[in-house]
C-alpha cells in the first residue's frame, strides 16, 4: 500500500524488488497536480503523458535503478559548460548587429552606393571577398532592424549553447554561402543585381537554434519550446525579399539550410 514515506512493491518469485522513495517522487503531473515518479511515463493518477520513454533501467542488489546516460561531449561544447556560470556575453552576435549598424551609418553619412560597403554585384568579376562584406551590407534601417531582431532572439541563444567562436563561424558561412548561391544563380539568369543582407545570417541562426533547442527538448519533462514563435520568425524573415530589393531569396533559404545542418550537427554531438 502507499504511504507518506513512499511505496515498496513486493516481488513475485523469481523477479527483482523494485523500490521507490520519497526523494525520487520529485515531478509535477501537469493535469492534475500530482507528484509522480520521474521513471514513469504516463500519471498513475490521471494518465496524462509525462514523457516519451522511461530511463534504462539495470539491476543493482536486489533492487532495479535509472540507468544513467554516458555521454562525451566535443571539446568546445565541454569548455563552454565549464564556463557557462561565467557572465555569458554573446560577442559575436553583437558584432554581427553593431558592425553591420556602423557600416550603414558610414553609407548613410558618405551617400556613397551600396557597392561600395561591400554589395555582391552580380555580375561578379574578381572580388570574392564580396561574399564576405555583403552579409553586412545594408541600404535600409528597416532591414537591418528585422535581422538585427531575428539575431538577438535566436543568435544569443545559440551563442549560449556553442560558444563564441563556433558561433561567429557558423553565422559567417550561413550568410555567404547564402551569397555565393544566390551571387550563382543570378548569374546564370543573366540578371544584373546587387545583393545585400544579413536574411541568411538569421535564417541559419533560426534554423541551428531549432534544431538544438528540438534535441535538446526530445523525451524532457516540462522543457517545451515556443514552435509558434519560430515558424512566425521564419516567415518575416522569408518575407524580407518581397519589401526589399537588396534582400535575396536564395540567400536566405541556402542560409537557413546552412544553419539547420550546424545545428542538427551539433546535436548529434551533445548527445555522443
Amino acid at each position: 500500500m502507499a504511504s507518506q514515506a513512499g511505496f515498496e512493491r513486493l516481488p513475485a518469485a523469481g523477479y527483482p524488488r523494485l523500490t521507490m522513495s520519497e526523494t525520487e517522487l520529485s515531478v509535477i503531473c501537469k493535469n492534475c497536480g500530482s507528484e509522480v515518479s520521474p521513471y514513469v511515463t504516463e500519471c498513475p493518477y490521471c494518465g496524462a503523458r509525462l514523457r516519451k520513454r522511461a530511463p534504462k533501467l539495470e539491476r543493482r542488489g536486489d533492487g532495479l535503478e535509472a540507468k544513467p546516460r554516458r555521454r562525451t561531449r566535443p571539446k568546445f561544447l565541454r569548455l563552454h559548460r565549464a564556463e557557462s556560470s561565467r557572465a555569458f556575453r554573446p560577442y559575436a552576435t553583437l558584432a554581427v548587429i553593431l558592425g553591420s549598424a556602423a557600416l550603414l551609418l558610414v553609407q548613410k553619412a558618405t551617400g556613397d552606393s551600396l557597392n561600395t560597403f561591400g554589395g555582391l554585384v552580380v555580375p561578379l568579376e574578381d572580388q570574392w571577398w564580396r561574399f564576405l562584406t555583403a552579409p553586412f551590407a545594408y541600404v535600409d534601417v528597416g532591414y537591418l532592424f528585422v535581422v538585427a531582431v531575428g539575431l538577438a532572439i535566436f543568435g544569443v541563444g545559440l551563442e549560449r549553447r556553442l560558444g563564441n567562436v563556433p558561433t561567429a563561424v557558423l553565422l559567417l558561412a550561413c550568410g555567404s554561402l547564402g551569397m555565393l548561391v544566390a551571387s550563382g544563380i543570378a548569374n546564370a539568369q543573366g540578371d544584373i543585381v546587387v545583393i545585400a543582407g544579413g536574411n541568411g545570417m538569421a535564417l541559419g541562426a533560426v534554423a541551428a537554434w531549432f534544431a538544438i533547442r528540438r534535441a535538446e527538448a526530445h523525451g524532457a519533462i516540462d522543457d517545451d519550446y515556443d514552435v509558434i514563435g519560430v515558424v512566425v520568425a521564419t516567415a518575416v524573415l522569408l518575407a524580407l525579399p518581397i519589401f526589399e530589393s537588396s534582400a535575396d531569396p536564395f540567400a536566405g533559404l541556402i542560409g537557413g539550410a546552412v544553419g539547420g545542418l550546424a545545428g542538427l550537427a551539433a546535436a548529434a554531438l551533445r548527445d555522443h
